[in-house]
């Protein structure tokens, strides 16, 4: 029995909807930026905001505690989601994986290259890896739309390369957008982890300890000068994928405490209350569905619908505020460019890649799909929202090149995902009717 689609098609629902009020919360941040509230809304969000215990404090502004703290736990997620989809999921063997991972690999390099090689200003080659992201929930969201004419196969696919394409990201900031390294502090959050990975092997989890370990790791992360989001993915691999009871120990102890429930005799009270022995039973109840999840799963159950329906509309809110003015299209060419590079490179690379891995006989296509649904789903990776303003934040410290990078995405992605839509949606059509 395959137990991989259920939670993969919530995953995908869940991605789709939240897309639909991350679309809403960029288009109001974008109004209420260009309607005479921009100068409240920058202060506003420039806000420092103080954490101090005894003599340790920090000190950041709104838009950091954002973009660093808030952001650490949509990383957190995005780890588990690697975790879980390496060991059981679309990448746990070679002939899932490769045609996914070879799309990501073409969707990272083609627009690191378009864009390095169409940008002539020094000052602005820092942006290289702006390009290179896609969002998940934008692109999973524009196949929602188009229901379900959409294969099976093509939804995981995207999902699969998606996941891979967040990887090569996570990787790119560690090596390339990190500031000058403090080397005691990371070996003294590595020592930490690899504590967390041996209580782990051990099968001795505790959510509130690795809680507490993992904010320890992301304040070493953020004073040691590596981005304190990647404490973050570091933390889920901590994360361990095993369940603590077999299945046969859970339903003989579910059967056990449903049985105590059942003979407790009824009385007027118990209309409205438990007795003491229902309240044991449910206890052990509870206690026993908590075992029998995987802490990878559970957790990343428990989250992902905080990250997709708070933490990204919040980061959306605090980062896509973007005034359009004159001088912000005085780097209109950047712009352009950030734009052809995200459209034109993930084409391209998907497109080039998927078709080399299926021509070497080492990848094979998804039940019902075609090698031209791939080339249109190239399209959409195009749409990079979430990484691509996280990594352009981590690039440039000059608000022209800020606005003009986020006026770049905010084109490209919009074209990429009409674009893709409207092909899908002729092509899918099309092929529904032969």
């Amino acid at each position: 029995m395959n137990l991989i689609p259920k939670p993969v098609n919530k995953f995908i629902h869940q991605e789709a909807s939240s897309s639909i009020l991350l679309l809403g919360v960029t288009i109001l941040t974008l109004l209420v930026a260009n309607i005479g509230f921009y100068d409240e809304y920058y202060s506003f969000l420039h806000e420092k905001i103080t954490f101090a215990v005894g003599d340790f404090h920090l000190s950041k502004s709104l838009t950091l505690w954002i973009n660093d703290g808030l952001m650490a736990i949509f990383f957190f997620v995005i780890g588990l989601e690697i975790k879980r989809e390496i060991l059981v999921g679309e990448l746990s063997n070679f002939k899932k994986a490769s045609l996914p991972v070879f799309a990501a690999i073409g969707g990272m390099l083609f627009p690191i290259i378009i864009f390095l090689a169409f940008n002539p200003q020094p000052e602005t080659q820092q942006g290289w890896a702006i390009p290179m992201a896609t969002d998940i929930a934008f692109t999973l969201g524009i196949l929602k739309l188009l229901g379900k004419r959409v294969p099976y196969g093509l939804k995981i696919f995207l999902t699969a390369f998606a996941i891979v394409d967040d990887l090569g990201a996570i990787i790119i900031i560690a090596f390339f957008y990190s500031a000058s390294i403090k080397w005691n502090l990371i070996l003294i959050a590595f020592a930490i982890f690899f504590v967390l990975l041996i209580l782990s092997h051990f099968r001795k989890y505790s959510e509130y300890l690795f809680f507490v370990a993992g904010i320890i790791i992301w304040v070493l992360f953020l004073k040691s000068g590596i981005h304190a989001t990647l404490a973050g993915v570091l933390i889920a691999f901590a994360i361990p994928i095993r369940k603590n009871i077999k299945i046969q120990y859970f339903q003989e102890g579910m059967d056990k405490e449903l049985e105590k429930f059942r003979v407790v005799s009824y009385d007027r009270k118990t209309r409205y209350i438990l007795t003491k022995a229902q309240l044991e039973s449910v206890n052990s109840i509870e206690s026993l569905t908590e075992q029998i999840q995987s802490p990878v799963q559970n957790l990343e159950n428990k989250l992902h619908g905080w990250v997709a329906f708070l933490i990204m509309p919040v980061f959306a809110f605090a980062n896509a505020g973007v005034l359009i003015s004159a001088e912000s299209f005085s780097q209109i060419n950047f712009s352009l460019v950030i734009a052809a590079s995200l459209i034109l490179g993930n084409l391209i690379g998907i497109g080039v890649f998927s078709y080399l891995a299926l021509k070497l006989k080492i990848a094979e296509l998804p039940k019902n799909t075609s090698l031209r649904d791939l080339i249109i789903v190239g399209i959409l990776g195009g749409v990079g929202f979430t990484m691509s303003l996280f990594i352009t934040n981590l690039s440039f410290e000059d608000q022209l090149f800020i606005d003009a990078s986020k006026i770049g995405i905010l084109i490209g992605s919009l074209v990429a995902g009409i674009a893709g839509y409207l092909l899908l949606r002729l092509t899918l059509k099309e092929k529904k009717e032969n």
